[in-house]
């Protein structure tokens, strides 16, 4: 086997190893998706049972506007922004960075923003955006809960309290491996989302009272809400993340059959030439030898 061959035969094995990995990568990668949107799902009862209580909360507690703030304009604009601390995601932490910055640039008044996420923080920072605070990405389902935990705290101790307006910013999976970045308002509490959640259907032919103080009641509800909302775009946010990685190793294996394709198509026609020109040789030995043998019996 001549040294291009054997090149070529490395190469191959390079490429078939590498392979193995990247459908490995994409197992996990798909699992990650599923892992992740189940807890979306999962949380679909209790995000029910915060509406309802709110739904109480509001009923009985008189002019919705004294539960929210007006559409403020100016003031102090908090926002939460999801990222990825992970490799081989795509323009993930590109493309986040550039909404944040074109949405923020609508919206009056001083920004204040939590980054989750090292690299997002990075982009963000070279943006010139004010940043205020910075979170590691969590690393599965179960790590989820603390780190909106502590974003409430932060967010609590570092003055969201006092912003006008607060917003979470994340990528959300759509069909197939796509993402979009979106946008959702968590303050002030929009006033027809308060009448719509009032005029909700009870479940049961037992309607529920308040009983103790209705503002603590209603604060401990929002709290709940807050909470769900921030949970529901971290978990999208892991599974876009898994999306456009799995989209990562769709295109990273479709490049590698290919590869595959030219380099064994290359290495049987190589192959190929030289089991010829050992044939050629053969035979053209053969042809002499058979000359030779011919001239000495004439003689």
């Amino acid at each position: 086997m001549s040294d291009t061959q054997v090149s070529l035969r490395r190469k191959i094995d390079g490429a078939v190893k590498l392979e193995s990995v990247v459908r490995t990568m994409k197992a996990v990668a798909a699992s990650g998706i599923g892992q992740y949107e189940a807890a979306v799902r999962a949380l679909a009862d209790y995000e029910l049972s915060v509406k309802l209580g709110l739904s109480v909360c509001f009923r009985q507690a008189g002019p919705f506007a004294a539960h929210s703030s007006s559409e403020t304009v100016g003031g102090v604009v908090g926002a939460i922004v999801f990222g990825s601390d992970q490799g081989l995601v795509g323009q993930f932490n590109e493309t986040m960075a550039e909404f944040v910055e074109k949405s923020l640039e609508t919206l009056p008044g001083e920004k204040r923003i939590w980054a989750v996420g090292e690299r997002l923080y990075a982009r963000l920072a070279d943006a010139g955006l004010p940043l205020a605070g910075k979170f590691a990405v969590p690393s599965s389902v179960n790590a989820i809960t603390s780190l909106v935990s502590r974003l409430q705290v932060a967010s609590e101790e570092q003055g969201a309290g006092g912003c006008a307006q607060v917003y979470v910013f994340h990528l959300r999976p759509m069909s197939g491996a796509l993402c979009e970045p979106v946008r959702q308002r968590l303050l002030p509490l929009d006033q027809q989302w308060q009448k719509d959640l009032a005029e909700i259907h009870w479940p049961t032919k037992s309607l529920p009272e308040l009983f103790g103080h209705n503002e603590t009641t209603l604060r401990a509800f929002i709290r709940e809400y807050l909470f769900i909302s921030l949970f529901k775009a971290c978990a999208e946010s892991l599974a876009s993340e898994n999306a456009s990685r799995l989209a990562a190793m769709q295109r990273a294996e479709k490049n590698i059959d290919s590869l595959l394709t030219n380099l064994n198509r290359t290495f049987y026609r190589l192959r190929q030439s030289s089991i010829d020109e050992e044939l050629f040789d053969v035979i053209a030995g053969f042809n002499a030898l058979s000359q030779k043998a011919a001239s000495t019996w004439a003689r």
